[in-house]
């Protein structure tokens, strides 16, 4: 009897075993199968536009290849030609400098002090020299006055070189000066200015003499950088190249850079292959931000730009000081004493209704705006609540003062 029992005790603990496999091996197939899910998940979380992004926009919009930038160059002029409106050469000792040892390489020998001209300007000269640039190309210069010439209207700029941060001579510019403005009148007490006329242009003023050495034949890949760096952007923007060319050549290095393999069909066409990747479309993601310049009072606030619950209450306090005056005289037909004049100071001070304005969880910027507007709330009002509202913690953005 105890034979039997320890035999059907063994069956069923083998029936339980048996019974149990199955659910663990459920549970074990359907781990993967999870782990599968979720990353799929963020994959299409990453891929999905959301409302913070711009609508889609080609790469070249933001972002550029590594080495294709401009370089900038720099220059020291003369302007020729001004009617009297040039530097006064008895207090600038340079443009007297500059004058004389330009008249002294063209043979002519004069003394510092007998240079007395009105019609002459010192200038700094500055220009972009674009990527790619030949010898024989040409580029827009800004020639700026850096004396005490009142304006440069009606000048010629003469011959001058324009250096890079290497000192070597990239550019030589050259010719007739256009300001925006102009300035008329023989004084300052007794004249009228438009504009800024100590500043101004040369269209196709100076001639590339050197090109900046880069060459695209010896790159075995190509980096792209983004303007602004973004860990979304930048994946979305691999991801989108890797799909345009149907395979995983891009990848990202960091928030800002992407380095694209170069495939060996392309190796031969290689600006045909930059100019689909610069036209391969991607959704940027920016990042929400509020950018306050106290200067100008100009405030930008991006349109994904949220704020928690939150009410504010502003009170207007006007204090006006003035100064009163008043005649303080004698007494009829008194010979002591005289009349003078006496200043009162008035001060007064005024306390408006303070203003409230409760704005909900999650208020969109056109909330914001239309609630501080109703309450009648001027742009400097408006700085100080935003820094207030960063400061309670309330404010979901990046705050930018600039």
């Amino acid at each position: 009897m105890s034979r039997i029992s320890s035999i059907l005790i063994f069956v069923i603990a083998l029936a339980i075993t048996a019974a149990e496999a199955p659910a663990q091996n459920q549970a074990q197939s359907q781990s993967p199968v999870a782990s599968a899910q979720t990353q799929q998940t963020a994959r299409q979380a990453l891929q999905k536009p959301t409302g913070a992004e711009k609508s889609s926009t080609r790469i070249k919009n933001i972002a550029q290849f590594l080495g294709v930038r401009e370089n900038q160059l720099i220059g020291y002029g003369l302007v020729v030609g001004l009617n009297r409106t040039g530097d006064k050469t008895q207090q600038n000792l340079f443009t007297k400098q500059a004058l004389q040892n330009l008249l002294e390489r063209m043979g002519l020998t004069v003394r510092a002090q007998d240079l007395r001209p009105e019609n002459l300007a010192t200038v700094l000269v500055t220009a972009n020299l674009p990527p790619f640039a030949r010898p024989g190309s040409k580029i827009d210069v800004t020639v700026s006055s850096i004396g005490d010439a009142r304006s440069l209207q009606g000048g010629v700029l003469i011959l001058t070189t324009l250096k890079g941060i290497d000192g070597q001579i990239y550019a030589v510019a050259q010719g007739p000066i256009t300001t925006g403005g102009f300035l008329a009148g023989n004084n300052a007490a007794n004249s009228v200015q438009v504009n800024h006329p100590t500043v101004g242009r040369i269209p196709n003023g100076a001639t590339v003499e050197r090109e900046v050495p880069f060459s695209l034949d010896q790159q075995q890949n190509l980096t792209l950088v983004l303007n602004e760096a973004d860990f979304t952007t930048v994946s979305r923007a691999a991801q989108a190249i890797n799909k345009t060319f149907e395979q995983p050549i891009a990848r990202a290095l960091d928030g800002r850079t992407i380095v694209i393999d170069l495939p060996e069909t392309q190796r031969a066409r290689l600006i045909e292959f930059m100019a689909m990747v610069e036209n391969v479309e991607v959704a940027s993601d920016t990042r929400a931000r509020v950018v306050i310049n106290e200067r100008t009072g100009t405030i930008i606030l991006g349109k994904e730009v949220k704020i928690a619950s939150v009410a504010i209450t502003q009170g207007n306090l006007s204090i006006r000081i003035g100064t009163q005056f008043f005649v303080s005289q004698p007494a009829p037909f008194s010979r002591q004493g005289e009349t003078r004049v006496v200043p009162d100071q008035i001060v007064t001070a005024t306390e408006s209704e303070a203003n409230s304005v409760v704005l909900p969880e999650g208020a969109t910027i056109e909330q914001v705006v239309r609630g501080l507007n109703a309450v009648g709330l001027t742009a400097r009002d408006i700085m100080n609540i935003l820094q207030a509202i960063k400061s309670a913690g309330a404010l979901q953005a990046e705050l930018e003062l600039n």
